[in-house]
């Protein structure tokens, strides 16, 4: 796998659910989703999230699209109206690795559209981009989004906490991990790129 910049445009479509890019037009969507307590709490937006919060927002994610650094789609049912978001960022072409995020407005919650949207992302990540460990990190008290996790084959790493601050002060999370075929660890993987950076064999 190379560093080349991520593909754009994009939509992917499984059973009851599609994800698109945004649009200029999501933009009242957008604030209905994450204007919201339970947004903030787990995530590093701002809250409250108000309409230039949510301008900056779809900006942002145009100009990651754009270049290439990310993927990040909104979640519907039938390619409209967004119901929440799935990511994919912080690619490491050596590892092959990256990390995803996913998150529900409250309104769609406890439909299975997190599980399917990260299940869709993670395996377009493993068998079209090749990439072979993907990673969350998520809040050990949101049992919602581990729950998620696990259902999609995510397991904890057990590497130290990462701190983070938000909106209602600071948080740890926690890092999960997808290996697809689960062959060789990450440490392994670390000393494979070394070697091969510097002509050893392992």
């Amino acid at each position: 796998m190379t560093a080349d910049p991520l593909p754009y445009p994009l939509r992917l479509t499984g059973t009851g659910i599609v994800l698109r890019e945004w649009r200029p037009d999501d933009l009242d969507d957008l604030v209905g989703l994450l204007d919201e307590p339970e947004i903030a709490r787990w995530t590093p937006m701002p809250s409250p999230f108000d309409a230039d919060a949510g301008r900056a927002y779809l900006k942002r994610a145009q100009q990651g699209r754009a270049n290439g650094s990310r993927i990040q789609l909104a979640i519907t049912t039938d390619g409209g109206r967004p119901v929440g978001e799935v990511l994919l960022f912080a690619v490491n072409p050596e590892l092959r690795e990256a990390e995803l995020g996913y998150l529900i407005g409250r309104p769609f919650r406890r439909r299975g559209l997190a599980s399917g949207a990260l299940s869709m992302l993670s395996g377009y990540a493993c068998h079209t981009l090749r990439l072979r460990r993907l990673l969350l990190r998520i809040d050990p008290a949101n049992v919602a989004s581990t729950a998620v996790a696990r259902r999609c084959g995510y397991w904890l790493t057990g590497e130290p906490p990462i701190h983070q601050e938000g909106p209602y002060g600071p948080t740890t999370l926690d890092t999960w991990e997808y290996v697809d075929g689960r062959s060789g660890t990450r440490q392994e993987r670390l000393r494979n790129v070394a070697a091969r950076r510097y002509g050893r064999r392992t």
